[in-house]
């Protein structure tokens, strides 16, 4: 691999949850060996980690993010009391608008393109104007979790369910090379399980309490070879994540780019944003992985 080397990227950033904070690692390493990022593509947690990097703001984020432990992340939680999901996710938006700025995606230094889903319609909504945490709102609304965002004549959720990898958006990039990041590689099986530690929690906020157990299933339905009692949201976690990884697959054989970097599906659980650190150095050493093993110069 020649380190000198100077080509342009489109890069595409795939939906995953909390392991999408690889993408922090990926970016990191691909600046490090002097590839310029010229266009980015998104998709849910790809959307936002692309659509802060596209705002300069990355740094600050990467600072944030490392500092978040579980209990920070149950603050963040704004519950929905209607039935079309568990968290409005206002509070988590306000909060990355305070740090990153409250921006437009044209004023943007690099062209940006979140995927959401309008499922109503069979149909991926790519949003490469207007408001950037709009965009970034409406591609990460995890199907259960996140409620649905209000868009134009319908409803959008989260564009994993339609296009984890969302390549074909960079289709017309004037670009030398593109490259994938696709969080729906295959199981390992010696994933790390991590509770969630709901002592700080206050035994009368029994709303935020059981949310935090609602976080701890879902941080726990990683894929292993043991034994299990399954629940509800496991079900619906796992699935969401197997049927991702299929249609990544589909997509990446359809529409192969110059470079996959993957990350396994069983690296992290969907919301454990606590473990940043153990992520992006993931995302660090996926790429290295990568970038020596072809020569795309």
């Amino acid at each position: 691999m020649n380190t000198q080397n100077s080509k342009t990227i489109s890069l595409v950033l795939g939906s995953g949850g909390a392991r999408g904070l690889a993408h922090i690692g990926v970016i990191q390493e691909l600046e490090k060996n002097h590839y310029k990022i010229r266009s980015i593509s998104g998709c849910s947690v790809g959307a936002l980690i692309g659509g802060i990097y596209a705002a300069g703001k990355l740094e600050e984020f990467e600072t944030w993010i490392r500092a978040i432990n579980k209990l920070d992340i149950i603050t963040l939680l704004d519950i929905a009391w209607g039935k079309d999901g568990l968290v409005k996710g206002d509070k988590i938006i306000n909060t990355l608008i305070e740090l990153v700025g409250d921006k437009t995606i044209e004023e943007l230094p690099i062209p940006f393109t979140a995927v959401a889903a309008d499922v109503a319609n069979e149909k991926e909504v790519w949003i490469n104007s207007g408001k950037l945490f709009d965009a970034i709102r409406a591609s990460i609304s995890l199907p259960l979790f996140f409620t649905p965002v209000d868009y134009e004549e319908g409803f959008l959720i989260d564009g994993g369910v339609l296009n984890p990898v969302p390549i074909a958006p960079t289709f017309n990039d004037k670009t030398d090379i593109t490259i994938a990041v696709n969080l729906g590689g295959p199981v390992e099986h010696n994933p790390q399980t991590v509770k969630t530690d709901t002592t700080k929690l206050s035994e009368s906020n029994s709303i935020r309490t059981n949310v935090s157990r609602f976080l701890q299933r879902l941080q726990s339905s990683v894929s292993s070879g043991e034994e299990k009692e399954w629940g509800a949201y496991d079900i619906a976690n796992q699935a969401f994540d197997a049927m991702q990884s299929t249609i990544s697959r589909q997509k990446l054989a359809a529409y192969p780019p110059d470079l996959v970097i993957e990350i396994s599906r069983s690296a992290c659980g969907t919301l454990e944003f606590d473990r940043a650190d153990e992520m992006i150095e993931l995302g660090r050493n996926k790429t290295r992985e990568c970038l020596n093993k072809v020569d795309i110069i």
